[in-house]
């Protein structure tokens, strides 16, 4: 059935579903290289607290800010090799601006960032090599399943309605602002990612269309388990539902931990598979040590190895960090989905 779009102006040229169409076979045939980190960037930047607005660690507010800083990073790992490259947009749910007050201005973030994210894409795509923008859904900094009261256990400082409208919002505005695939990362509680999850169903049901999916998890310490404990076996299971373009794994750890959850996707999910650690384990200063070519020798072994399909790089990573591994894996075989 054909629905009429109830959002606002997220319409679908016919040149960009094909586009679209055209990525699932793109991602069977060669790796893909998905950018790095934004906050290691903007850190490095000459961003002031003027630009903040006041609000120190409020990155998205820069959407509108100082859109110059945001654009002149997306065309750094686009001139790096990157293939897909995420709207700066981790935080920017009412759930999270909702720390600064900012809740308000959740929605005109995402279609400001989404906007950034297109023109850089459109600028640097060629027939040869089409450049997508994934519109990025972070966790926030709230969990559906954990309490914040050791004293009690049955405390929830969100629920799932708040999480699922707030994601809604921030779906409408990225995909106004021309997201060509949405990414839920970062997942440290799945019931979160649940929540954004139905988000996006509601969204497709609405628009009587899909866009490609990616859901990332994060695996948080040696134990090989998400914080609300689930396995990577577990987790995939638990999200399956979405059918999406791509599961995979970032943060947290570096690719040399991360590796073998990694191959585990690979085992039990019959879809692609992506992946984008971080340099390395942060210092005693919070700092990440590993150096571009390092880093890559660690990352692109993933591609080499026929791990993966998406591979870039999470905190800690540059430009030179994706360059790198966009090197090492440049002519490596791409993963193929299990059949389960």
């Amino acid at each position: 059935p054909v629905h009429v779009s109830k959002s606002h102006g997220a319409k679908v040229s016919p040149r960009l579903r094909l586009r679209l169409m055209a990525l699932r076979t793109a991602v069977s045939q060669h790796v893909h290289v998905i950018d790095g980190a934004m906050g290691t960037m903007l850190q490095s930047s000459d961003v002031t607290m003027d630009a903040f607005q006041g609000l120190e660690g409020c990155n998205e507010i820069l959407n509108v800010t100082r859109p110059d800083v945001i654009s002149g990073i997306h065309d750094a790992y686009l001139d790096a090799g990157a293939d897909i490259i995420e709207t700066n947009t981790f935080g920017a749910t009412q759930v999270a601006q909702a720390d600064y007050d900012m809740a308000h201005l959740a929605r005109e973030m995402n279609v400001a960032s989404a906007r950034l994210a297109r023109a850089a894409c459109d600028k640097y795509s060629t027939p040869d090599k089409p450049r997508f923008v994934a519109g990025a859904l972070g966790p926030t900094p709230k969990t559906a399943s954990i309490s914040p009261d050791v004293n009690d256990p049955g405390a929830r400082n969100v629920d799932f309605e708040a999480l699922r409208a707030a994601y809604y919002e921030q779906v409408e505005g990225l995909v106004e602002g021309g997201a060509d695939v949405l990414l839920v990362e970062t997942i440290f509680d799945t019931l979160n990612a649940k929540a954004a999850i139905f988000a996006l169903e509601t969204l497709f049901e609405q628009h009587g269309r899909r866009w490609p999916v990616i859901i990332s998890g994060t695996i948080t310490d040696a134990s090989g388990r998400t914080l609300t404990g689930q396995t990577t076996e577990a987790f995939w299971n638990s999200v399956r539902h979405a059918q999406p373009l791509a599961i995979g794994l970032n943060c947290a750890l570096g690719a040399e931990e991360l590796r073998q959850y990694v191959v585990e996707l690979g085992r039990v999910a019959d879809t692609f598979v992506s992946a984008y650690p971080n340099a390395g384990l942060p210092n005693a200063f919070g700092e990440y040590d590993q150096d571009p070519a390092h880093m890559a020798s660690l990352v692109a072994e993933f591609a080499t190895s026929g791990l993966v399909n998406l591979l870039g790089g999470c905190c800690g990573s540059t430009p030179e960090h994706i360059a790198a591994i966009a090197k090492g894996a440049a002519g490596a075989t791409p993963h193929v989905p299990a059949e389960v």
